[in-house]
């Protein structure tokens, strides 16, 4: 029997657990300390892809036997995706990033959404920042709460590190798109997912994350450049920034 999204109806969906890496040699080992132990007994596999890092990328994953190392050469986050759905056989694929930390509950609550819902495509939820102050967690975090009426009105929002897509809609969905570098790549995802089904944002579905990325380049600068590419994508089907600056 098959589902309304495409997903075989199964007693429980098998879960691949994908994470693109680019030089997160500092990062990636506590993500894998925490998926080893909150994750890993509930996915089918653990997948790593190096997205052409020059760094020790490689032998931290060697560390993890378990974990399954991938190369891709086309440096990017959307190819890094693609190449990691190429690769897992699972019937849902999540996906975290290499700064994440996965929560305990985070994987069960995967399983309970996508085995009780059989409209759903797509699941994610909000960042918390395990390495922001209190106050600064609290305001950067708040952008997903001010983000609700966006969701509402076109009914779909997604974290790029934190979400968990269907295979069979994947599939239909022809992959993740290439041509977008960085910014809205998550928005984008979330859009065309909803032609197959429901796109869920729960604010339960919580993934710590790093906020480096804000340390670095300002809470203000970033929530603004989120929001305009979330309404390129929107309006006008691509983001409106192509260029990004990696920060590790």
């Amino acid at each position: 029997m098959i589902s309304k999204t495409g997903m075989p109806r199964t007693p429980r969906p098998t879960i691949s657990l994908i994470i693109p890496a680019y030089n997160e040699e500092d990062y990636l080992p506590a993500c894998l300390d925490a998926v080893m132990q909150n994750v890993a007994g509930l996915a089918k596999e653990i997948i790593v892809v190096d997205n052409n890092s020059t760094d020790g990328t490689k032998a931290v994953v060697e560390r993890y036997p378990t974990v399954r190392y991938v190369f891709e050469p086309r440096k990017g986050i959307t190819r890094a995706r693609q190449c990691g759905f190429l690769a897992a056989t699972g019937d849902i694929l999540a996906y975290v990033d290499a700064d994440t930390r996965p929560p305990a509950g985070w994987i069960e609550q995967v399983v309970e959404a996508f085995g009780t819902r059989e409209d759903l495509a797509c699941l994610s939820g909000p960042y918390s920042f395990y390495d922001l102050s209190g106050i600064r967690n609290a305001i950067s975090s708040a952008w997903f709460v001010a983000a609700r009426p966006l969701y509402k009105l076109t009914g779909y929002m997604m974290v790029g590190g934190n979400f968990a897509i269907v295979r069979a809609v994947l599939e239909k969905m022809g992959g993740f798109d290439s041509s977008i570098e960085f910014y809205g790549e998550d928005v984008d995802i979330g859009k065309r997912a909803k032609k197959h089904g429901k796109v869920l944002f729960s604010q339960k579905f919580v993934m710590p994350t790093s906020g480096r990325r804000m340390k670095k380049q300002g809470f203000a600068r970033i929530a603004g450049i989120y929001l305009v590419n979330y309404l390129s994508i929107m309006v006008r089907g691509k983001p409106s920034h192509s260029d990004y600056q990696d920060v590790r």
